[in-house]
């Protein structure tokens, strides 16, 4: 991978440092206990919601016409975004959780995965490849986003 590729880099790393952890039940005691309270908890995952929120800037920057010039900065951000990714997603959670959480998580890390490999990394122009890529990876964000929006309200709701 060339050297415009960091984020790549960045994201692959910490996201097989997440699955370590995770398959081996490697945990640091301070964090775990400090998800446990509700106020961590919330103030965490509203971490995480803005980080998947400014992701989605990216696509305003590509649609809204006066924000276009923007649009290569942003992809740079989004890329950086997405590296840190699971990151983020460890200071919320070392778990992956249970039902629709863990469908959540598998989704999220797979858009990570999906996006890390993105066509500058894998050096394609294919427009075929492109377009599946593209719409693959918009589709698992949607989701993703629906699935978010659902799990906050389920937090708030039975609280």
């Amino acid at each position: 991978m060339v050297a415009n590729n960091k984020s790549t880099i960045v994201g692959l790393v910490l996201l097989f440092a997440f699955l370590l952890q995770f398959f081996f039940n490697i945990e640091w005691t301070w964090l775990f206990n400090l998800q446990q309270g509700e106020i961590y908890k919330r103030w965490s995952g509203l971490l995480l919601a803005v980080l998947i929120v400014m992701q989605w800037v990216l696509t305003l920057t590509r649609v809204v016409k006066k924000w276009r010039a923007y649009a290569m900065t942003m992809q740079n951000i989004h890329k950086w975004l997405g590296a840190l990714s699971p990151l983020v997603f460890y200071i919320h959670s070392m778990s992956m959780g249970y039902g629709y959480l863990l469908l959540l998580s598998y989704i999220f890390f797979s858009n990570a995965l999906l996006g890390y490999l993105n066509l500058d990394v894998i050096k394609s122009s294919s427009e075929a490849l492109f377009k599946g890529w593209m719409i693959t990876h918009v589709a698992l964000s949607i989701v993703i986003t629906i699935m978010m929006v659902f799990h906050i309200t389920m937090v708030f709701y039975y609280k």
